[in-house]
């Protein structure tokens, strides 16, 4: 007789119920396991949360002073009749893998992963189990990234021109993640580094939890008559078209993101320079991870779920796709609509936009 299986899909979320938990829960419930605090997978209004230890910070200022419990990197926790651990996912400061363990059967929900090194949070962990539910965000064989390092060096030398020029170069960047990876990796000498309130917030996070990043500035700290020439600037995307950014004068914009891989995405934001720089796995480490936990069953979820399941059933792995409101590097595309979309939203993102400056 076929054994249950140790989660379902429900309306709040996916559901263990031999634990009596959800992980990734998106919609209020009395106890999730979070795998990071992005906004697709750690919801608000929840009565407990079970997260990795060095995320706790980034998860409370996404859903406030609640019930937050930290779990350290490979920690055995029984809850209910199942035995739960968090393992390295490489995604963000705190991000984790969640290993679900029930008389003998393992599952493993990935939540959102990259291979590539990153200085701001612990590297991938492969993770044995029989059934390994894995993102797809960038599941197409298009998705394959350079090394991080040569990219933050484009954005150096892109920097560097720029203030020749006596220009400001904004870069859009998700604020929470990316624009800290960037931080990491970039050369300060340049000029000055400003950022957005909403990245200046979660740089706070990863400096307390000891993650070294170049100095920076909050735009507002400054006079409204500040020269910004040669200087840096990280803006999350919704910021981009909005009085935030108008009131630097000769802009240079660029966007890093995975989605620059793709031609077209640059020219229909009207950006003068897209970095492909991204926090999830490419088509190559997707297939690395998966192939490393050994799993008999993959269940595959958000962005390219179903191209990456049909190439990997043609590999003779039995994979199905698994309809979820994740959304991966999705959310912040979507934080940055097409320009002529960008004056209607104004009002309705002003106050999110201006709580930077």
């Amino acid at each position: 007789m076929d054994r249950a299986p140790l989660l379902t899909l429900t309306e709040h979320g996916l559901r263990c119920e031999a634990g009596g938990f959800y992980v990734d829960a998106w919609q209020p419930v009395d106890r999730t396991i979070v795998t990071h605090a992005h906004g697709d997978h750690a919801y608000s209004g929840c009565g407990h949360y079970l997260t990795a230890t060095p995320g706790v910070g980034l998860l409370k200022l996404r859903v406030g002073e609640v019930s937050v419990q930290g779990l350290a990197y490979g920690e055995r926790l029984k809850i209910g009749d199942v035995t739960v651990s968090l393992h390295p996912a490489g995604h963000i400061l705190g991000s984790s893998q969640v290993r679900i363990e029930h008389q003998g059967e393992v599952w493993v929900v990935s939540g959102d992963y990259k291979l590539a090194e990153d200085p701001t949070c612990a590297p991938f962990e492969p993770v044995r189990c029989h059934t390994f539910l894995t993102e797809s965000t960038f599941g197409l064989p298009v998705y394959r990234w350079a090394p991080a390092g040569a990219v933050i060096a484009e954005i150096q030398a892109w920097w560097q021109a720029n203030a020749r020029d006596g220009k400001t170069s904004l870069l859009l960047c998700y604020a929470l993640g990316k624009a800290q990876r960037v931080l990491a990796g970039i050369d300060a000498g340049v000029g000055p580094i400003v950022v957005h309130g909403a990245v200046e917030r979660i740089n706070a996070v990863y400096r307390a939890a000891g993650v070294e990043l170049a100095p920076t500035r909050m735009v507002g700290e400054a006079a409204k008559s500040a020269d910004w020439r040669g200087a840096l600037v990280l803006a999350p995307p919704i910021a981009y078209g909005s009085p935030w950014t108008r009131r630097f004068n000769k802009v240079s914009s660029g966007f890093a993101s995975g989605w620059m891989r793709v031609r077209g995405q640059r020219r229909r934001r009207a950006l003068d320079r897209g970095f492909v720089l991204s926090d999830h796995a490419d088509w190559p480490a997707l297939h690395t991870a998966i192939a490393a936990t050994g799993a008999q069953r993959v269940l595959v979820t958000h962005g390219h779920a179903g191209p990456l399941a049909r190439y990997l059933g043609e590999q003779g792995i039995h994979a199905e796709v698994l309809a979820t409101r994740f959304t991966g590097e999705a959310a912040e595309d979507a934080e940055m609509p097409p320009v002529d979309a960008q004056a209607s939203m104004i009002g309705e993102v002003g106050e999110v936009v201006e709580d930077g400056a």
